[in-house]
């Protein structure tokens, strides 16, 4: 059958066939990450905190399939010129709300690991704010691409100034995925650590997919060159490149170690705080003041007052216990526990509640003249 006998709907130009094909894929990528993270988000669900980053992951894990399965309907399915008016612009309107979740997400997470730093989070927002508009302005300059009826109902845009709707979302992620180097890299200093590693405990990986994505559907929108009205060459990548933002950033929540609260904790804070506590062996809690040295040991089933010690006191006390030649006294040391080598009855005593603490029970071998050994 030669290709003029065929409907419109199976007689596709090229870049219009290989855009349903990529679609196929896009809603591949969708249906199984909602599949994969089901179980996941079934937990967050069940925790009992809602803070911000929970709200927008809920949207972002039910909005994103709902948004393309319909999308995909209008794509597929042989709809009327008219009723493509009336619906085009469900799919630019819809992924500008996923693309402002998504950077909002991300403006809050990069603001917890940066410890609130106000200039992270007021840069960040404002070219959160600055997306919102251009996206919103953009809307507005979009039209139902003039297809064949049955051939499905794509929106393309009618400017080339429309490509700013993917312009910011880039240059926002581009500044995200450099913020998240720059405080990994960071904390490399102080704790040395794996590459391969620090990209994984940071995400880096999941900033990095985000900004590879829109930056290749960025380069679409400016590079490639439509045949004719009718061309939807450049949104051949937007729905990709959505989808693939949404679960990227999904799993930069769900990376979150701990509490989601204020954007969570970041997993390369230093370990040394102002002030820790330790709690050692038998009820022995262990405190330091980083600001003052001072170190806190103390029985917590005692009930006597707890020892207080200045680092230089316990570094003077070490340096004591050792000759100027920097050996060890071992005869010494030994002189002075076998003088103090316990009886068998003082072995066998009862232990003295009133004093808790660790017992120390010595065995000894005595050889008699009869060759019998007896402990």
């Amino acid at each position: 059958m030669s290709a003029s006998l065929l409907p419109p709907s199976l007689n596709l130009p090229a870049h219009l066939s290989a855009h349903k094909y990529f679609f196929v894929c896009t809603l591949t990528v969708a249906a199984w990450d909602t599949l994969v993270l089901s179980p996941r988000t079934w937990r967050l669900m069940k925790t009992g905190e809602w803070p911000p980053l929970k709200i927008i992951f809920q949207i972002l894990r039910y909005l994103m399939p709902i948004e393309f399965t319909i999308v995909a309907v209008a794509f597929f399915d042989q709809w009327s010129l008219d009723m493509c008016q009336k619906f085009y612009l469900f799919e630019p309107i819809t992924t500008a709300i996923l693309l402002a979740l998504c950077s909002l997400s991300l403006l809050i997470r990069l603001t917890a690991v940066y410890d609130k730093n106000r200039a992270v989070m007021f840069g960040l927002g404002a070219l959160l704010a600055v997306q919102v508009v251009a996206d919103a302005v953009c809307c507005g300059f979009y039209q139902a691409m003039p297809l064949q009826e049955g051939q499905g109902c794509i929106a393309g845009p009618r400017m080339s100034f429309v490509a700013l709707y993917w312009a910011v979302p880039t240059l926002f992620y581009t500044i995200c995925l450099g913020l998240a180097v720059h405080r990994s890299l960071r904390s490399r200093r102080s704790k040395a650590i794996g590459l391969w590693k620090l990209i994984l405990r940071d995400g880096l990986n999941l900033y990095g997919a985000i900004w590879i994505v829109n930056m290749i559907n960025f380069l679409f929108w400016v590079i490639a060159q439509p045949t004719d009205g009718a061309d939807t060459i450049k949104t051949i990548v937007t729905s990709m490149c959505a989808v693939l933002t949404t679960t990227m950033t999904l799993r930069v929540i769900l990376s979150v170690r701990g509490s989601l609260a204020e954007g969570g904790s970041y997993a390369g804070q230093s370990q040394g705080s102002s002030s820790g506590n330790r709690s050692g062996p038998s009820g022995v809690s262990f405190s330091r003041n980083k600001e003052t040295n001072v170190v806190n040991i103390s029985n917590n089933g005692s009930g006597r007052n707890p020892q207080t010690y200045t680092l230089e006191e316990m570094r003077s006390k070490a340096e004591r216990d050792w000759h100027d030649d920097g050996k060890g006294s071992i005869a010494d040391s030994r002189s002075v526990l076998e003088s103090k080598t316990p009886d068998a009855d003082e072995t066998l005593a009862p232990y003295n509640g009133g004093y808790p603490g660790v017992t120390v029970t010595i065995d000894r071998e005595i050889e008699n003249p009869t060759g019998v050994r007896r402990t």
